[in-house]
């Protein structure tokens, strides 16, 4: 008798078949989410997980601040309103409105722990080198030339103007929707969120400490004497001396793309924020919570939102209907 063939097994084709057959599965299943509800999947997860990873590190430290204590509890929050809104926009897909702002909820969402958690993400500060580019514009820092306009009424109007961000962020959609322009709605939610997600990405690029706690030492002049000033101020002490959001100024990208969309969806609103939307970005310096590089960098980031989102959201519709089509 001769010695039995053995056949080779081709392990190697099952196994490439099976990492295709994967791949389509995960293909499948993230082509039944919006494009700014992947946003949301991609961008929670790290939350999270930055977010234990802070706390515990401040654990083995023998102390933990209370922001990182409010953080955990928050981030808890956020998985689950997560979880249920999906499971709300499956089963009730008729709720188009909560369908379309949900992404927006979660973004916003995502910034409550991310500027806690950036020095965990990427320990190398920039904000000197935005400090050295501001000094070699101008032979002097922004913030501080700004002291010798400081009067209590002006402090109260620029910080009026600069929380007006958090009012500016739903109005425009608010109207379009109201008017029942729904395609215009959604356009300028997507891009929004589309800004707002670009600006995290680049704060954790770019980490930066605003000017309010890097200059401090420089200041003369104290930003008070007002009530809602007082109040704003101590809203904005009551963060963690690490936050950094400086770069780029969303407050300058999402005031410059709501005026873009208000001059071609909303003509009479245009007006009425532009004086809103100019006294916000110029209180960005005025308050000290930015540097003057930040504004261009902000007023880019919203004009690319408005020049692309919409694009990048037509070409994952497209391949949510090929999938579709060939399913």
């Amino acid at each position: 008798m001769g010695n039995p063939v053995i056949e080779p097994v081709e392990t190697g084709a099952i196994d490439m078949a099976e990492v295709r057959k994967q791949r389509w599965r995960w293909l499948a299943w993230l082509l039944t989410f919006r494009l700014e509800e992947i946003l949301a999947v991609f961008a929670i997860p790290p939350i999270i997980y930055y977010t234990l990873k802070a706390y515990f590190y401040y654990q083995a430290q023998g102390h933990i601040p209370e922001i990182f204590l409010a953080d955990i509890s928050r981030v808890f929050w956020i998985a689950i309103f997560a979880i249920i809104g999906t499971i709300i926009v499956r089963y009730k897909p008729q709720w188009e409105l909560f369908h379309s702002i949900l992404p927006l909820a979660y973004c916003l969402a995502v910034y409550t722990n991310l500027h806690d958690t950036i020095p965990f993400m990427n320990p190398h500060d920039i904000h000197f080198a935005l400090i050295r580019i501001d000094q070699w514009l101008f032979s002097v820092q922004p913030s501080i030339w700004t002291e010798q306009f400081v009067h209590p009424w002006l402090t109260e109007t620029f910080s009026f103007c600069y929380w007006s961000y958090f009012l500016l962020i739903p109005l425009l959609p608010a109207i379009l929707y109201y008017q029942k322009r729904y395609p215009q709605f959604r356009e300028v939610v997507i891009s929004t969120i589309f800004c707002l997600y670009a600006g995290y990405i680049l704060y954790v690029i770019f980490p930066a400490v605003s000017p309010s706690i890097i200059l401090k030492d420089l200041y003369t002049v104290p930003l008070n004497g007002t009530p809602f000033t007082d109040a704003t101020i101590g809203l904005a002490n009551t963060l963690p001396s690490d936050v950094r959001d400086a770069f780029p100024s969303l407050h300058a990208g999402i005031a410059f793309l709501s005026l873009i969309f208000a001059w071609k969806y909303l003509r009479r609103v245009f007006w009425v924020i532009l004086p809103i939307c100019t006294g916000l970005v110029l209180s960005t310096i005025y308050l000290r919570h930015h540097y003057f590089i930040d504004l261009p960098a902000g007023f880019l980031l919203g004009y690319l939102g408005y020049k692309y989102s919409g694009r990048i959201d037509s070409w994952w519709r497209l391949k949510q209907s090929a999938f579709k089509y060939t399913s």
